[in-house]
Protein backbone atom coordinates (compact mmCIF):
# COMPACT_ATOMS: atom_id res chain seq x y z
CA UNK A 1 0.00 0.00 0.00
CA UNK A 2 1.57 3.28 -1.14
CA UNK A 3 0.85 6.42 0.87
CA UNK A 4 2.41 9.66 -0.30
CA UNK A 5 2.29 13.05 1.34
CA UNK A 6 3.10 14.75 -1.95
CA UNK A 7 2.85 13.56 -5.55
CA UNK A 8 5.52 10.91 -5.89
CA UNK A 9 8.65 12.10 -7.64
CA UNK A 10 6.95 15.17 -9.12
CA UNK A 11 10.16 17.13 -9.71
CA UNK A 12 12.57 14.24 -9.95
CA UNK A 13 13.05 14.69 -13.69
CA UNK A 14 14.63 18.12 -13.09
CA UNK A 15 17.35 16.69 -10.85
CA UNK A 16 20.72 15.21 -11.80
CA UNK A 17 20.47 11.40 -11.53
CA UNK A 18 17.01 11.97 -10.06
CA UNK A 19 18.41 13.05 -6.67
CA UNK A 20 20.87 15.95 -6.88
CA UNK A 21 20.62 19.63 -7.70
CA UNK A 22 23.67 21.31 -9.25
CA UNK A 23 24.46 23.03 -5.93
CA UNK A 24 24.44 19.63 -4.18
CA UNK A 25 27.03 18.27 -6.57
CA UNK A 26 29.16 21.41 -6.18
CA UNK A 27 29.09 21.02 -2.38
CA UNK A 28 30.10 17.36 -2.63
CA UNK A 29 32.84 17.99 -5.20
CA UNK A 30 34.30 20.82 -3.09
CA UNK A 31 34.29 18.60 0.02
CA UNK A 32 35.89 15.76 -1.94
CA UNK A 33 38.58 17.99 -3.44
CA UNK A 34 39.43 19.53 -0.05
CA UNK A 35 39.74 16.03 1.42
CA UNK A 36 41.98 14.83 -1.41
CA UNK A 37 44.14 17.93 -1.07
CA UNK A 38 44.48 17.39 2.70
CA UNK A 39 45.27 13.70 2.19
CA UNK A 40 48.07 14.61 -0.22
CA UNK A 41 49.55 17.15 2.18
CA UNK A 42 49.27 15.07 5.37
CA UNK A 43 49.86 11.57 3.99
CA UNK A 44 52.79 11.01 6.35
CA UNK A 45 50.52 11.47 9.39
CA UNK A 46 47.87 8.95 8.33
CA UNK A 47 49.08 6.36 10.88
CA UNK A 48 47.05 8.08 13.60
CA UNK A 49 43.31 7.35 13.47
CA UNK A 50 42.36 10.80 14.82
CA UNK A 51 44.27 12.53 12.03
CA UNK A 52 42.66 10.27 9.42
CA UNK A 53 39.17 11.08 10.72
CA UNK A 54 39.93 14.82 10.76
CA UNK A 55 41.22 14.65 7.19
CA UNK A 56 38.07 12.85 6.03
CA UNK A 57 35.71 15.32 7.73
CA UNK A 58 35.14 17.63 4.70
CA UNK A 59 33.91 14.78 2.49
CA UNK A 60 31.86 13.26 5.32
CA UNK A 61 30.15 16.56 6.11
CA UNK A 62 29.43 17.30 2.45
CA UNK A 63 28.11 13.75 1.96
CA UNK A 64 25.85 14.16 4.99
CA UNK A 65 24.49 17.47 3.67
CA UNK A 66 23.56 16.10 0.24
CA UNK A 67 22.24 12.75 1.48
CA UNK A 68 18.59 12.27 0.38
CA UNK A 69 16.00 11.83 3.13
CA UNK A 70 12.28 10.97 2.96
CA UNK A 71 9.73 13.79 2.71
CA UNK A 72 12.50 16.35 2.15
CA UNK A 73 15.03 16.71 -0.66
CA UNK A 74 18.14 16.33 1.47
CA UNK A 75 19.64 17.42 4.78
CA UNK A 76 20.69 20.80 3.35
CA UNK A 77 17.12 21.63 2.30
CA UNK A 78 15.82 20.41 5.68
CA UNK A 79 18.27 22.66 7.56
CA UNK A 80 17.21 25.58 5.36
CA UNK A 81 13.53 24.92 6.09
CA UNK A 82 14.21 24.70 9.83
CA UNK A 83 16.20 27.95 9.73
CA UNK A 84 13.44 29.74 7.79
CA UNK A 85 10.74 28.46 10.13
CA UNK A 86 12.44 29.35 13.41
CA UNK A 87 14.48 32.43 12.55
CA UNK A 88 13.24 34.15 9.38
CA UNK A 89 9.47 33.67 9.08
CA UNK A 90 8.62 33.11 12.72
CA UNK A 91 5.02 34.04 13.35
CA UNK A 92 3.09 34.09 16.60
CA UNK A 93 -0.40 32.72 16.34
CA UNK A 94 -2.78 33.90 19.04
CA UNK A 95 -5.39 31.26 19.66
CA UNK A 96 -8.90 32.58 20.23
CA UNK A 97 -11.00 29.44 19.83
CA UNK A 98 -14.56 28.65 20.80
CA UNK A 99 -13.51 27.36 24.21
CA UNK A 100 -11.14 30.20 25.09
CA UNK A 101 -13.41 31.20 27.98
CA UNK A 102 -13.22 27.65 29.34
CA UNK A 103 -9.42 27.71 29.21
CA UNK A 104 -9.32 31.04 31.06
CA UNK A 105 -11.57 29.57 33.76
CA UNK A 106 -9.28 26.55 34.18
CA UNK A 107 -6.20 28.77 34.55
CA UNK A 108 -7.83 30.86 37.29
CA UNK A 109 -8.63 27.82 39.45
Amino acid sequence: MNRYLIPANANRGKLILGYFRPVDLVIFIVGLSITLFLLLIFQDYMDDVKVAILLLMPVLISLLLVCPIPYQHNILVLLGAIYNFYFVNRQRYVWKGWCNKYVDEQIKK
